[in-house]
């Protein structure tokens, strides 16, 4: 899939999440949940290690803090990172339209099965992206297996 207008605004919106993560001293992974037209309505960082909440990833803690909607099929998810099984489960069971992905050369999620269920899925491979997980893992290599599950 191309690349749309929002998709930009809703990556960088990510990105400043990753970031609060990483100033938290968690996993540099966010994530925004917004409009095609890349107005954020939700957004969340990775918190496993703030919350000590192996479910705390970044793509759960937007939907989370976006609460009960009827709308996320009609909205678009952005990430910084190739999102999970339980990551990509979590965009399937609510069916949101799009998923943005920021890279997927540090980790390869679930992407088949987002459009394999029909979710538009676009890979941005964002320079900053990249770059925040080589440094986060180059530092952090014990965590970072531990949260992919090594």
């Amino acid at each position: 899939m191309a690349e749309r207008p929002g998709d930009r605004l809703l990556l960088d919106a990510a990105i400043e999440q990753a970031r609060k993560s990483l100033a938290e001293g968690g996993i540099p992974i966010g994530a925004a949940l917004g409009t095609p037209d890349g107005k954020v309505v939700a957004a969340g960082h990775n918190l496993r290690v703030q919350q000590g909440d192996p479910t705390a990833h970044a793509e759960t803690a937007c939907i989370r803090a976006a609460g009960r909607r009827r709308d996320y099929p009609d909205l678009v998810m952005a990430t910084t990172l190739s999102p999970c099984a339980m990551c990509s489960g979590t965009a399937v069971l609510y069916r949101i339209g799009r998923v943005v992905i920021g890279e997927n050369e540090t980790f390869q999620g679930r992407e088949d099965w987002l459009t394999a269920e029909g979710i538009e899925t676009v890979v941005m491979n964002d320079d900053t992206c990249k770059q925040l997980m080589r440094d986060f893992i180059a530092a952090h290599p014990g965590l970072w297996n531990e949260d992919i599950g090594v």
